[in-house]
């Protein structure tokens, strides 16, 4: 087991936390972050690109001028890749990018980005963070005494939280995400990692290692 530091939102220590080794020391290799991140981003393309080959291209059904005799190059019609407006060579067309990551690697990725930031001392464990009213300037100001200000960071709640989210939204580079939604991408983007007791918890139960 690994003990955390839990710190308040004036970031005083006000007690520790025992934590599996698999989530902050696990021994995998840094190679199973890269994939998953790879598979992340790869699944977040729509893939509805597309362009049009030459005969898809409106036009071009009359050979431009007969093929002896003029002095100017053989031609069979205007729609070719060597003229303008004519198809594209190649080009991209709709496809899937979708890469499919069995279950368990993604949650070593997890728990492997997580000691990468961990090791960086880059893990910060909140006994709790709520807001009474949707301010930014409340956020800010919490932001400030965690010495995060300026600084990019990934907050993770245990449950969706209007008050947190609409009051982090505003805030350049600061995301908010409910621990069943973390992925190693959140965590590799991010800077800075702040979890809630209950969001690493309810993290720890998702995966099964609590």
């Amino acid at each position: 087991m690994i003990e955390i530091e839990i710190r308040d939102i004036n970031n005083n220590i006000v007690g520790k936390k025992q934590v599996p080794d698999i989530v902050f020391n696990n021994p995998a290799s840094e190679s199973v972050v890269h994939t998953a991140v790879v598979a992340y981003m790869a699944n977040q393309r729509q893939g509805t690109h597309s362009t049009k080959t030459r005969g898809e291209v409106s036009g071009g059904g009359r050979k431009p001028w007969r093929q002896k005799h003029t002095g100017r190059a053989r031609h069979g019609s205007i729609r070719s890749p060597l003229w303008r407006k004519g198809g594209i060579v190649f080009g991209p067309k709709p496809r899937d990018y979708y890469i499919q990551l069995p279950k368990q690697m993604k949650d070593t990725a997890l728990f492997k980005a997580l000691t990468m930031k961990y090791r960086d001392n880059e893990i910060i464990l909140l006994n709790e963070l709520s807001l009474n009213r949707i301010k930014t300037k409340d956020m800010v100001e919490i932001l400030k005494k965690l010495q995060l200000d300026g600084e990019s960071v990934l907050i993770t709640l245990s449950e969706k939280d209007e008050k947190v989210l609409l009051s982090a939204r505003n805030i350049p580079r600061v995301g908010v995400v409910r621990a069943e939604d973390l992925n190693a991408y959140h965590v590799a983007v991010f800077d800075k990692v702040v979890f809630t007791v209950a969001a690493l918890d309810r993290l720890l139960q998702i995966k099964g290692v609590a």
